[in-house]
């Protein structure tokens, strides 16, 4: 199952996405929350689509997407988990994951604009799967993790280098930026993805390919990453993880490549769908 969120931000209503088509699912109530997940809802929306079949009323084509899940409490995120992209920034490869926070408030739809901050100069790219926590998952072990997995979702972990790397203190600030993470277009449920060890990911810039990776060269493995997060933080249901980026990103050139207003990211993930963001400069509101 595909589930989707549309409608004007902050309003958005729940749906599902079916053979590509894209289904009001609002009467089943509620949204896509940790209650829901919590709740056992996946299997409760699965039972609703399937009594009403034929019934379902279509969403307009051109109608806007939402992330695919409401805020959730966090979004945790692991760097340099992937080889080849801590070689190309001259990082050492970890021994342990490297977990940092992204605000939630820098949630957006999958096709929302990504807006450059006020004084950025670096602000970057990054292409990565994510994962969607199903239930609490506090000291989970490892050959238990995937039972903790809700489903998987495309993210854009933008990123502003000079506020991450080069002013003092913690990657966090150059994470978690309003729209800094772009997550859609839908949540596909953990049954749909035959191998979570044999994904492709890419991402594009003006149409130029600049990250095209696996996951099957994630330096630590997705029910490893579920296990270890869950040793120093409990898990909610809805929560994210971001599981890292590929080589490619703007950093590791010579010199370095930035987003600048007018250009346009597209990604997309096997199994995850396809997002498209447009930059825009930072304007006072």
């Amino acid at each position: 199952m595909k589930l989707i969120r549309f409608g004007e931000a902050g309003k958005e209503k729940i749906g599902v996405q079916i053979n590509g088509i894209n289904y009001d699912v609002s009467a089943f109530g509620g949204d896509y929350n940790e209650q829901f997940f919590a709740e056992n809802g996946l299997a409760r929306l699965e039972e609703f689509v399937k009594a009403n079949v034929g019934k379902l009323i279509e969403v307009p084509a051109g109608t806007r997407l939402g992330a695919p899940f409401a805020r959730p409490s966090k979004i945790v995120c692991i760097g340099l988990n992937y080889r080849d992209h801590a070689e190309e920034t001259g990082a050492a490869i970890p021994a342990e994951p490297i977990i940092f926070m992204k605000s939630t408030t820098s949630l957006v739809g999958p096709n929302d604009t990504i807006v450059i901050p006020k004084n950025s100069k670096k602000t970057d790219w990054e292409v990565e799967f994510g994962i969607v926590i199903g239930k609490k998952a506090t000291y989970v072990e490892e050959n238990d993790a995937l039972d903790y997995v809700a489903g998987y979702v495309l993210h854009n972990d933008v990123s502003e280098r000079e506020f991450q790397i080069e002013r003092g203190g913690t990657w966090d600030k150059g994470k978690g930026c309003d729209t800094f993470a772009p997550m859609g277009p839908y949540v596909t449920t953990a049954d749909e993805i035959p191998d979570i060890n044999n994904v492709r990911l890419w991402l594009k810039v003006n149409g130029k390919m600049y990250q095209d990776g696996n996951t099957s060269n994630l330096i630590f493995s997705v029910p490893f990453i579920i296990s270890y997060v869950s040793q120093f933080m409990t898990l909610l249901p809805g929560d994210v993880i971001s599981t890292g980026t590929p080589a490619g990103v703007g950093l590791g050139f010579n010199p370095p490549i930035y987003l600048q207003e007018g250009d346009v990211v597209e990604l997309g993930a096997d199994y995850l769908g396809e997002s498209r963001q447009e930059v825009v400069a930072w304007a006072k509101g």
